[in-house]
């Protein structure tokens, strides 16, 4: 039976969109769609283009036994936003039901073949691709699951990721919050031998399997939705390509499974939230960091004394 999901519609002011989507996908949101433009936990909307006063937002949920409800609470956290515009009162959402293909198609606009380092490439799984000599592929389908390669953060780790394996092999990864399994997927393409994969969302876990058959590496990573504190083992790159809070909430146990001599690259950050990691850094004792900027995004780079 095809899985579905609740999406609730409402208007909301161009000025309130960014918190609005920041505010509801910190929760149980699980994502959302701007204006026929697709975005998820991480994704603005772009600067550049005319800002209307209202934007019609999609919100996307797991199917609950009181939809009314829901509409009810969600209606209540957009009332609670601070006042950027005066005056507004969020109405009741309203409510309807997607099938998860339906939405899962809306991606495939959005991502196309990118290369990354010397060799790396990403490219959709239906999409023809001429590689060059000594290209590494990675073939994706990412489903409903974060992390094409075309997004500013997921950019970022690939590059960061490809740079590292280009300076010099690296045998063990752990990638936290793995999403669609691209990092996890390309670090193993690229030489790493001992490759977990971890992310809590169980739906997420099922799209990083699939896309590891597609690659066939299935056998040679390790995917799990049990929580980080929960794992064991060291290894030579951690990735948290994940919210700024998140990566300062998980430090200890993200310095817990650095190798020393190991890199930690943190990505998923607004700059605007870079000190804000860097301050849930400090009292840590790591090397760094080295900070690359893509758009409104950053991915910090640490590394642990040997």
């Amino acid at each position: 039976m095809e899985k579905h999901w609740l999406e609730l519609s409402i208007s909301i002011p161009a000025a309130l969109t960014d918190l609005a989507v920041d505010e509801l996908c910190a929760g149980d949101c699980l994502g959302a769609n701007v204006e026929e433009r697709l975005l998820d936990t991480f994704v603005l909307p772009d600067p550049d283009a005319d800002t209307p006063d209202c934007y019609r937002v999609r919100f996307y949920y797991p199917p609950v036994d009181d939809p009314a409800a829901l509409c009810r609470r969600v209606q209540l956290q957009l009332a609670a936003l601070p006042p950027l515009v005066p005056g507004w009162i969020p109405e009741l959402p309203e409510v309807s039901s997607v099938a998860q293909q339906d939405w899962a198609e809306g991606w495939k606009q959005h991502f196309t073949a990118s290369r990354f380092g010397r060799r790396l490439v990403v490219k959709p799984t239906w999409e023809e691709f001429v590689a060059q000599p000594g290209d590494v592929i990675v073939n994706l389908d990412p489903g409903m699951a974060f992390g094409t390669g075309s997004h500013e953060t997921t950019r970022l780790c690939l590059q960061a990721l490809a740079e590292l394996f280009d300076e010099a092999p690296r045998a063990r990864l752990l990638d936290v919050g793995t999403g669609s399994g691209i990092l996890a997927i390309a670090a193993v393409r690229l030489g790493a031998t001992t490759v977990v994969a971890n992310d809590i969302d169980p739906d997420a876990c099922v799209v990083a399997r699939e896309n590891a058959a597609l690659n066939n590496v299935a056998g040679r990573i390790e995917i799990t939705d049990a929580p980080l504190e929960a794992l064991t083992g060291e290894y030579d790159v951690v990735i948290a390509n994940i919210l700024a809070e998140e990566n300062v909430r998980l430090a200890p146990h993200l310095l817990t499974h650095l190798a020393p001599g190991g890199s930690l690259l943190l990505s998923g950050i607004l700059r605007e939230k870079e000190d804000l990691v860097r301050c849930g850094f400090a009292p840590l004792a790591l090397i760094g960091p080295d900070v690359f900027y893509d758009a409104d995004w950053c991915c910090l780079h640490y590394r642990r004394p040997i």
